[in-house]
């Protein structure tokens, strides 16, 4: 095994890869080499801040000898194509959420990292984050025995952040759910124990100018009889981050004059479609810097014997008689994906958020548009468990 650090190929250059950049760039372990991207100014910066190769097509990028791994960004639709190209050609893959739109294109990326032998990682997701995976780690010590049921809000501006046309198409991947929505059930699995029994929902679509679910809410039953209940609202009023000490989802202090920011900016853009591609990345001065972990909103899982409150700092423990905090180091946000990405490939170890671990969030996510549509729940058949 070598200790050499993972050399690294991006598909895509758009927002999720500005946002993960610092965690590479910070990180000992990742070395950015190379990044194929259409847009040739995003070509450009990539080569400006990493002294990296660049190409116009995922093909040739997965071509490159000296790649061992891919991070694939691109729209949802277009994740079957890219990840079993990159795996075909021999490339671990660290996929973004969600796995694919359709559960069939899903397996099918499964399948081919499966046989061909390399690892495949989906994330970013806030299952990542710090303070969830000290939360997940104190509920399976038995500490505060038994969870029992975990609850978990989230109120942004996500529907009037720029966006493509299909990002309002939910048969496309739009919509709240299979962008946002992932996030939430990637949580609570994790909390919960991963195998999720069945999903009962309701979905709102409330902006006919913005025609796709921009809300809902699910309740999802687990083996052994723990449950959780998730609610979200993409249509920026209530502010959910005011219940996280004023931290945004990034893991920066907010400013709370920028309330309304996005409709307001949304409403002056004469083309939402160059409003969406300035978000790509353009340079490491640009991407945000975060003083606290990343975070999906307040969740709370109830145990046996105590509470825990998950912060963008650590998690708070509410026992019979007294109150505990935990704080969770911080180094950088999004540090813990490149600390998977890194075992994986050099230490052959397997996060939690491998594919099949994708494929059962994305059923849940499917599922919680069934029961929405149908008014019954909807069972499910592809979950996995979280190791002990």
């Amino acid at each position: 095994m070598t200790s050499d650090p993972v050399r690294l190929g991006v598909v895509g250059l758009g927002r999720a890869f500005a946002l993960t950049a610092p965690a590479f760039a910070a990180h000992p372990g990742v070395r950015l080499v190379a990044a194929a991207a259409p847009r040739a100014e995003s070509r450009r910066a990539f080569e400006t801040a990493f002294s990296g190769r660049t190409f116009e097509s995922v093909e040739a990028l997965c071509a490159d000898s000296d790649v061992e791994a891919v991070y694939v960004t691109t729209p949802h639709g277009m994740h079957r194509d890219h990840a079993i190209a990159a795996a075909r050609a021999g490339k671990h893959v660290l996929l973004e959420k969600p796995i694919a739109v359709e559960l069939d294109d899903a397996e099918a990326i499964v399948a081919a990292c499966e046989s061909a032998g390399v690892r495949l990682i989906v994330g970013p997701s806030h299952s990542f984050d710090a303070p969830v995976e000290q939360a997940a780690k104190l509920i399976r010590s038995g500490e505060l025995g038994r969870v029992r049921m975990v609850q978990a809000l989230n109120c942004t501006d996500f529907l009037y952040r720029p966006r493509r046309p299909e990002e309002l198409r939910t048969e496309l991947g739009g919509g709240v759910i299979f962008s946002q929505g992932v996030h939430q059930v990637d949580i609570v699995r994790l909390l919960c124990g991963g195998l999720a029994t069945s999903v009962f929902a309701r979905t709102g679509a409330w902006d006919p100018e913005r025609p796709t679910e921009g809300a809902y809410a699910a309740l999802i039953d687990f083996a052994g009889g723990v449950f959780a209940s998730l609610t979200y609202s993409g249509y920026g009023r209530f502010d959910s981050d005011g219940w996280q000490g004023g931290v945004d989802e990034l893991g920066r202090d907010k400013d709370p004059g920028l309330y309304g920011a996005a409709r307001r900016a949304l409403g002056a853009a004469d083309d939402e479609t160059a409003l969406k591609a300035a978000r790509s990345f353009t340079s490491m001065a640009e991407t945000p810097a975060a003083s606290h972990h990343e975070h999906f909103g307040p969740i709370i899982a109830f145990c046996e014997k105590g509470d825990i409150h998950l912060t963008p700092d650590g998690i708070e423990i509410f026992g019979d008689e007294r109150r505990e905090t935990r704080p969770a180091p911080f180094r950088t946000a999004r540090a813990e994906v490149a600390d998977a990405l890194v075992a994986a490939v050099r230490g052959g170890a397997s996060p939690l958020q491998t594919g099949r671990w994708g494929l059962a969030s994305l059923e849940v996510c499917h599922a919680m548009l069934e029961s929405a549509e149908s008014g019954r729940p909807a069972a499910l058949r592809r979950q996995i468990g979280v190791p002990s």
